[in-house]
């Protein structure tokens, strides 16, 4: 996601940066104003002179909000989740692009039904079909997106979400996922065995892995809160991810209480990485507010991702860089409101992400690749 799949962040960007107080707790995600947006991005640019780890820069999209661009293993097609309406969509759907192409005045294929809401897509290693999230066998209509509960901001966790495998050309080959509940954000290992998703089966939001046929499905994760949005290291023997975990008697009720009506509350997230198998758990950042959309460097020594750890107000959200040992933080991108969705192509060249960077000071989330240089 307009936090995301991952989940829904970047689909709500525009809503976030046009809203009130979103929340009254002090890691409160509080939007900006239209007008302090537009103040802020005056300057558009595509690399501000402090992104030393960008060079090449390209922007792919040009409306709507585009997020999730994910490699194909290959490296030489992405595929990608937009809501853009001049490409005659309502919600998230999934679009297919060649490595250089650009969509300024043309329009990519989608490639899943077009029906229901989709959500993070992955390839699969054959580079002929990829793994994705829909809710079109529960409803062909895109689902309503509730944005706030009690004045907070929160996420839908949709239980008509299940994961399908589908072809290039948008033929759905396979269903992954039967069980009743929220079953989605699942991304694929480098290594081209394993899945790793998000589900409520259990009753509460845990990481599961399966085999790319489905089998053998094991619960990674067992401890009270959202886990998501995870993903392996480039030899597929850890996992990073994203949590809200809820510790006092206070914040377990409010979790519970939403989560029953299939919603949960983004805006106090930490990384926390551990093996593929769910043992060695450990958190990465205590950083407070918002951190998320964790990808692991090529070099499986660091991660790279989102927060809005160092904003007064909710806003920016930044690119940052930590080690796997939670050391050396460093701040990579340097927007003035939203860089995110941070992934590395398989051969550690480049790094497709999501950004607000020249959108004129409107709500567009575009994606861009940039040439990555440690």
């Amino acid at each position: 996601m307009f936090l995301s799949c991952k989940n829904d962040v970047k689909n709500n960007t525009s809503e976030i940066l046009n809203s009130e107080t979103i929340s009254e707790e002090k890691t409160t995600v509080t939007s900006l104003t239209r007008d302090a947006i537009i103040d802020a991005v005056t300057n558009d640019t595509l690399i501000y002179p402090e992104e030393v780890h960008f060079k090449n820069i390209r922007q792919v999209t040009f409306g709507g909000d585009n997020a999730e661009a994910y490699w194909s293993f290959d490296d030489k097609q992405l595929v990608f989740q937009s809501n853009f309406k001049e490409w005659g969509v309502n919600c998230d759907q999934m679009f297919l692009m060649n490595v250089e192409e650009t969509f300024k005045d043309t329009q990519p294929p989608m490639i899943s039904t077009g029906m229901g809401r989709t959500t993070c897509a992955y390839f699969l290693p054959d580079n002929k079909h990829y793994v994705y999230g829909s809710t079109h066998l529960a409803d062909r209509e895109c689902p309503e997106v509730p944005l706030r509960k009690n004045g907070n901001y929160v996420w839908p966790v949709y239980d008509s979400f299940d994961i399908f495998v589908s072809d290039l050309e948008g033929n759905i080959t396979d269903q992954l996922t039967t069980e009743p509940g929220y079953d989605a954000e699942a991304t694929v290992s480098p290594k081209g065995d394993k899945i790793v998703f998000t589900s409520t089966r259990s009753g509460d939001l845990e990481l599961y892995t399966m085999n790319i046929d489905g089998s053998d499905v094991k619960q990674i994760t067992n401890e009270l809160g959202y886990d998501g949005g995870a993903f392996f290291s480039p030899d597929g023997t850890k996992l990073i991810f994203r949590s809200s975990r809820p510790k006092t008697e206070a914040e377990i009720k409010k979790y519970k209480d939403l989560l029953a009506d299939g919603l949960v509350e983004p805006t106090d997230m930490e990384l926390y990485i551990c093996n593929a198998d769910g043992s060695n758990l450990k958190q990465l950042t205590n950083l407070g507010n918002a951190n998320w959309s964790p990808f692991f460097h090529p070099s499986g020594e660091k991660i790279l991702f989102s927060s809005n750890f160092e904003a007064e107000r909710g806003f920016p959200f930044n690119l940052y860089i930590i080690d796997v040992d939670g050391k050396n933080l460093k701040r990579v991108t340097h927007g003035e409101t939203f860089d995110a969705f941070p992934v590395f192509s398989n051969d550690g060249k480049h790094l497709a992400f999501s950004s607000n960077r020249n959108n004129g000071g409107g709500r567009d989330t575009n994606l861009f690749i940039a040439e990555w240089q440690d």
